[in-house]
């Protein structure tokens, strides 16, 4: 608050461009690598695709094709030891300890039966991983502490370290998704597992914080069953680029579907999202495609 306090601002511009920053990296994360890459949720057109690779490279969480993996592997194996971010583990371990430690033997033997074929072969990530230094470089740090310097004349000073607390926010954000929301909320959906609805991490992660709808259908692209986009912005997004074409075959639950998933809790299957070997039949002859090319 002390940076922000302290900057010379014109027109409140540079507290404002940190924000759009801020929402728009969170989208390469929410929209990009979760929604999109990681679950399948829907599919995007190349010039959707490369807005959300910069997006993406502007929350620097590693290489999507990286974090798409890990994130199959976690509703995969989901809060077990070989879940990358196990909430089993506790709070501290799931928000952030997972980094700082080695990657646990079962973490490494059940991911080489991950299938991320479709990850290295997309030509847009790809890109982001062979260039990976200089793309984020340029995108997380460079540029956003360049344009509000050489636009409205702020230090570099300001520029650098209120960027830099961007960042940092960015990452706590998502953090909070693996961490707070497999440990505190409602179960209305499966009460046997740990992820939960939590409002404070939907606010805040734009909509990623109805967490234990996401983990019983991790292939609807609202992750929730209401789609509410005031608490949803992600799906606001995705929605917005249906209109014009460029976010196609949106698959979503029917009400029937939820109902009767409810009212059974849950059968112990874990899926990582659309094309998982283990998604049925059923649940795909069940699943709404919106926006299908077919159409």
């Amino acid at each position: 608050m002390y940076l922000i306090n302290c900057c010379k601002l014109k027109n409140n511009l540079f507290p404002f461009s940190a924000f759009v920053i801020f929402v728009a990296a969170e989208l390469g994360i929410t929209a990009g690598a979760h929604r999109l890459w990681s679950h399948k949720s829907y599919k995007a057109k190349l010039p959707l695709e490369i807005i959300l690779m910069v997006f993406n490279s502007m929350a620097f969480q590693n290489s999507v094709i990286h974090w798409a993996r890990d994130h199959r592997l976690h509703h995969k194996y989901c809060d077990t030891d070989a879940d990358p971010y196990n909430a089993s583990r506790g709070f501290f371990y799931s928000h952030v300890g997972w980094l700082l430690t080695k990657k646990n033997k079962e973490v490494l033997s059940r991911g080489k039966t991950i299938d991320a074929s479709d990850l290295y072969n997309n030509p847009v990530l790809q890109f982001q991983r062979k260039y990976a230094i200089p793309v984020f470089a340029s995108f997380c740090f460079i540029l956003p502490t360049l344009i509000p310097m050489y636009l409205w004349g702020e230090t570099f000073n300001n520029s650098w370290h209120v960027n830099l607390l961007r960042y940092i926010i960015n990452l706590n954000v998502t953090f909070l998704v693996n961490s707070a929301a497999h440990i505190w909320g409602y179960r209305p959906y499966d009460k046997s597992i740990y992820p939960a609805q939590n409002i404070f991490v939907s606010l805040v992660a734009l909509g990623e914080g109805f967490h234990n709808y996401h983990h019983v259908f991790p292939w609807d692209y609202k992750t929730a069953e209401l789609g509410n986009n005031n608490l949803n912005f992600t799906t606001w997004f995705i929605n917005l680029f249906s209109k014009i074409g460029w976010a196609y075959d949106l698959k979503t639950v029917s009400n029937e579907m939820v109902r009767a998933r409810a009212t059974r809790t849950g059968d112990g299957k874990d899926l990582w999202g659309w094309d998982d070997k283990d998604i049925t039949d059923k649940d795909k002859e069940y699943t709404d495609i919106l926006n299908s090319k077919t159409d």
